[in-house]
């Protein structure tokens, strides 16, 4: 760094420099500037080489202009050495030098402009986590204790919450070998007074019910109907017609299909106009005894004795691929919650005084298209699985507020059906009495241990 050397002498020596300078050119000696192009040429590409013959008089007529515009120049100095050389260099060794006090020690270009304000807004733990923020952008430390709060409490919530719903789950007992912890979603309201006016109570609970296999299939004293009229006492009438559906097949009701006339919303139409001529045409046209038998003893039920209606009917809307819902029109009798809803609303405007009672169909097997027996619970067969159509009888309830019995969850699945069922739909004696026990749990709580003591007996 020669000539950084030689631009030193001239700084700091103002008068020296000027005398020089002055000397030089007035005496006609410093024409040759051999020693000192040597100097320049190594360090700046500004200072040509002498052999390049630059006029150095006409650049530097006037010694301040020297001075000035080349070496004292701060600008132009930082321009051409703003370089780690120029704090290295020998003529800032000097503590005491003002100059360097002023541009180089200056604790805020350094701290401040350089690191402090960056590291200041990324890592400053004021300014991030000091409860008595200061306003300049930084999350406060109460901050993050907040949302670890709220974070926690939602955790906390959703735990309880879980156990509840598992402390819910009744046990219900199938045999004294097996217990199933389940969700039973059974729904049950009671009628106000105000509905029950006009209505005489005769003293003993009086139970219609209508239905298909599920009530049928085993008529027997074995089965739902007579089982629980054993467990309540009360008195059952049993007007259930074999391998019927609650949705309609057809919008309207023709011969070539007779089952119609036994759908639930026909039976229903038939109970409260008082006229069944219809299913009286049907029952001739098939050959099973069951429906003009059973449908003898719906004509002949005298409504005002009746206390309660109870729908019980099994998977023959999945089987037969009965269409479960129309959006666009809820009371749709070929839509199976439409069917159901109407024939509900129905009778609901006739005898307002009856509890109606849903009971759910149960978990069964069915053939697919390919012939091949599949579980209803996992299989959809074109409108469904078996839980669409058991939801959709669930929300109906709840809409036209009727009770809801599940007999579907904690009564038959796959694991047990071999011990609940006679085939693949029917449900032996077994699940008729678990069925049953189920029911006048529900629908008669103060009735259960006397009931069960008599079963027992």
């Amino acid at each position: 760094m020669r000539n950084r050397r030689d631009y030193d002498d001239y700084e700091y020596d103002d008068d020296r420099m000027v005398d020089d300078y002055d000397r030089e050119y007035e005496d006609d000696e410093y024409d040759d500037f051999d020693d000192y192009g040597e100097d320049v040429d190594d360090s700046d590409e500004d200072y040509d080489d002498p052999e390049d013959d630059i006029d150095y008089d006409g650049d530097y007529d006037d010694p301040e202009d020297f001075d000035d515009e080349r070496y004292e120049d701060e600008e132009q100095y930082d321009d051409r050495y703003d370089d780690e050389d120029r704090y290295d260099d020998d003529r800032y060794d000097d503590e005491e030098d003002d100059d360097r006090d002023e541009r180089y020690d200056d604790e805020d270009r350094y701290d401040d402009d350089r690191y402090d304000d960056r590291y200041d807004d990324r890592y400053d733990d004021d300014d991030r986590y000091d409860d008595e923020d200061d306003g300049k952008g930084g999350i406060p430390r109460w901050a993050h204790f907040a949302v670890i709060g709220v974070i926690a409490a939602v955790i906390l919530f959703s735990v309880i919450k879980l156990v509840i719903w598992n402390a819910s789950g009744q046990k219900v007992k199938i045999s004294d070998d097996e217990n199933y912890d389940v969700e039973i979603q059974d729904e049950v309201f009671v009628l106000s007074d105000d509905m029950k006016e006009g209505h005489e109570d005769d003293g003993l609970e009086t139970i219609l019910f209508v239905g298909n296999d599920a009530i049928t299939y085993d008529d027997s004293e074995t089965g739902v109907v007579d089982q629980i009229s054993q467990l309540s006492g009360a008195a059952c009438i049993n007007a259930g017609f074999p391998s019927t559906t609650i949705a309609r097949k057809n919008p309207s009701y023709s011969s070539d299909y007779p089952l119609d006339a036994f759908c639930f919303p026909s039976v229903v139409d038939a109970m409260t106009s008082g006229d069944y001529s219809q299913l009286h045409e049907a029952a001739q046209s098939l050959e099973d005894p069951k429906y003009s038998d059973n449908l003898s003893v719906l004509e002949n039920v005298d409504f005002d004795k009746i206390d309660t209606l109870v729908i019980f009917y099994d998977a023959q809307d999945y089987i037969n691929l009965r269409a479960g819902l129309d959006p666009e029109n809820d009371l749709n009798e070929v839509a199976y919650s439409g069917a159901l809803k109407s024939g509900i609303t129905k009778f609901q405007e006739k005898y307002p005084y009856i509890r109606i009672i849903c009971m759910s169909l149960t978990m069964c097997y069915a053939y697919d298209s390919s012939g091949q027996i599949v579980n209803g619970d996992k299989v959809d067969l074109g409108n469904g699985e078996l839980t669409t159509y058991y939801q959709f009888m669930l929300d109906t309830s709840g809409a036209t507020a009727v009770s809801f019995i599940d007999n579907y969850y904690g009564t038959v699945d796959d694991e047990n059906s071999k011990d609940m069922l006679v085939d693949n739909i029917h449900t032996n004696a077994a699940c008729n009495e678990h069925i049953a026990k189920h029911f006048v749990k529900a629908i008669y709580p103060s009735d259960k241990e006397d009931a069960e003591e008599e079963k027992e007996k």
